[in-house]
């Protein structure tokens, strides 16, 4: 079993109302593609279309709306003034990663000491533990600092408590099901079921840059800063981004901003572990870096330290005070990335092989599989893998003697967290998401959490099936309107990602203006060229060489497609990158509406 998700995925227009897009349009000198574009994410009343279309870093909310600001913000500057040492403790992903940077940047800026501690994946699992402990002593810090984590960490803060060591969390994830929090001076999270702070979907990154912004405010008792720390603050905005991105948060109200000034900030950044990262990425030329420039090539590059054993090649590059140093250190990531891949495909195929025993969708709606050796570093990629060639949620644990670490993900619309209650008696620990998550797991419980992961998720469908995730459209367009200048037009929505999809169109009755060529070193790819009378334009189609077949000379295409600047050698065109394709008696079909979807 091993479906054709690019063929067989079923289209849908995304519904319109034409004439109310038409007043958008008018009222805000937009075209109407663009005010379909906005309805169609929930982008509704002209204030809200307002600040999406032309952020501001006043749109940014006050940080001490976020619970525990204030407590927060005094314990560090007493640690400051009494000159304690501070340990900040992030997690080994680039939300992190970054974050830690961010406020090891900051007690760098503001005269404090501070040192930097991240779990080692393989050693220490994820969030506080023993090894959070022994480093607070190792350093001899009175303060710990968490990034990223520590909201569930009750019994290691408890211990640190005893210890007469402090915590702070800054976290993002949910609290506890049993509503007990750890004994931290503070708790900065706005999921926190007490919390009034307007915006709940920060990352981990954000909210230490919120504590940092609070931390800056507190230091000179003034509304504005120093030039320094302004400019210190504003610098930050690029890891930020880096993590708003890489976190897969939501890319609307203050996640906008932050994401939209921090890849400005990327773009111009002198910091010589950022300009490294982009160097080594083929960023360093061209336009500054967009959202999928981070998705997929710094992010990716900063996870390859943590994947592969400790996360602190990353941080050490972040925290780069040179070039030459940063380079080799960019370099180290750029070769564990590679290694990274390598490992995946590899993993990626014993998954799959595996995954097939439980074929039965309605047996096994959830994916749970397992294996000796398999790598942790990678499970949780190789678990998306899995939800894009199954379309069930999938959870891969990589077991090593008795015992195992997983990595779960989902399918849009269904909560692999909700899932994973129902095997909380086979597990050890987990947590997350409602599209991801980990959990620990024993060897010998594996088959028995199967069957409740299972059980529980036929009790959430109630005889339905799992969401179907269809290629969402947002409008059809006559293909000769694809130009630069309409293309400068769809910039101002950038960056693309999470609830600000990046826009998907419909052009009918093209043909080929010369024989698909396929491309790439597994061959996997292929490059179209196509026309609607004398307007041509190119086209990757990226992993559908072997839908070659399907194209012929003087055939009809429908094609679903997403248009993008290319930048090569220093030049710049507008191409299409293909998402699906309908050719010959398949062109022409109706299409599926979908619904508008609520204002956010």
């Amino acid at each position: 079993m091993s479906p054709d998700i690019a063929a067989s995925a079923p289209w849908q227009m995304r519904a319109s109302e034409p004439a109310r897009d038409a007043e958008v349009a008018r009222r805000h000198s937009i075209s109407t593609v663009l005010a379909t574009l906005l309805a169609t994410r929930g982008i509704e009343g002209d204030e809200t279309i307002e600040r999406h279309m032309t952020p501001r870093m006043t749109d940014l909310h006050d940080p001490f709306l976020l619970p525990g600001m204030q407590a927060a913000t005094e314990r560090i500057l007493r640690a400051v003034r009494e000159k304690e040492t501070v340990l900040v403790h992030g997690d080994y992903d680039v939300d992190g990663v970054t974050g830690t940077t961010l406020l090891m940047r900051l007690f760098s800026a503001i005269g404090g000491h501070a040192c930097w501690h991240i779990p080692n994946r393989f050693t220490d699992g994820y969030s506080f533990g023993a090894h959070s402990i022994a480093r607070a002593k190792e350093v001899g810090a009175s303060l710990v600092i968490s990034v990223d984590n520590g909201t569930s960490a009750i019994e290691t803060i408890r211990e640190l408590k005893e210890l007469g060591i402090d915590t702070i969390v800054t976290d993002h994830h949910e609290p506890p099901q049993s509503g007990e929090l750890p004994p931290a001076v503070a708790i900065v999270n706005p999921k926190l079921n007490d919390s009034t702070y307007p915006f709940r979907e920060l990352c981990g990154g954000a909210v230490a840059f919120k504590l940092a912004w609070g931390v800056c405010h507190a230091l000179t008792g003034e509304a504005r800063l120093p030039d320094e720390l302004r400019s210190f603050l504003l610098e930050s905005m690029a890891y930020v981004a880096v993590a708003t991105v890489c976190d897969v948060v939501p890319l609307i109200d203050e996640n906008r901003v932050l994401a939209r000034f921090g890849l400005r900030s990327l773009g111009a950044t002198n910091n010589p572990g950022l300009a490294a990262l982009r160097s080594v990425a083929g960023l360093a030329d061209g336009p500054p870096p967009d959202a999928e420039d981070v998705a997929f090539q710094i992010g990716p590059r900063i996870n390859a330290s943590g994947r592969l054993g400790s996360a602190h090649f990353a941080v050490e590059l972040l925290l780069a005070g040179d070039a030459e140093q940063a380079r080799g250190l960019a370099k180290t990531l750029d070769e564990l990335n590679q290694e990274r891949r390598r490992i995946e495909r590899e993993l990626c195929e014993e998954a799959y092989a595996v995954a097939e025993t439980f074929a039965d969708e309605r047996e096994h709606p959830v994916l749970v599989v397992a294996g000796e050796g398999w790598h942790q570093g990678v499970v949780g990629i190789v678990a998306a893998r899995l939800v894009d060639r199954y379309r069930r949620p999938a959870i891969v644990i990589g077991l090593d003697g008795s015992e195992g670490r997983g990595s779960a993900r989902s399918v849009p619309g269904f909560s692999v967290l909700d899932v994973m209650h129902g095997g909380a008696a086979y597990m050890q620990r987990y947590g997350g998401h409602e599209q991801a998550a980990g959990c620990e797991v024993r060897a010998e419980d594996v088959d028995r959490l199967r069957d409740a992961l299972c059980k529980r998720a036929r009790e959430m469908l109630d005889g339905g099936a799992l969401p179907t995730a269809p290629v969402h459209i947002d409008c059809e367009l006559a293909f000769g309107d694809v130009t630069p200048t309409f293309m400068r037009e769809l910039d101002r929505l950038k960056p693309f990602g999470e609830r600000n999809d990046t826009p998907v169109f419909l052009a009918r009755d093209l043909r080929l203006a010369e024989h698909p060529r396929v491309l790439g070193k597994t061959r996997d790819h292929m490059a179209l060229t196509l026309r609607r009378g004398d307007h041509v334009l190119r086209g990757m189609a990226f992993g559908m060489a072997a839908r070659e077949g399907e194209l012929l000379p003087g055939e009809p295409i429908d094609l679903v497609f997403t248009p993008r600047w290319n930048t090569f050698r220093g030049e710049t065109r507008l191409e299409l990158s293909i998402v699906d394709f309908r050719a010959g008696a398949a062109a022409g079909l109706p299409l599926a509406m979908g619904a508008r979807p609520a204002a956010d």
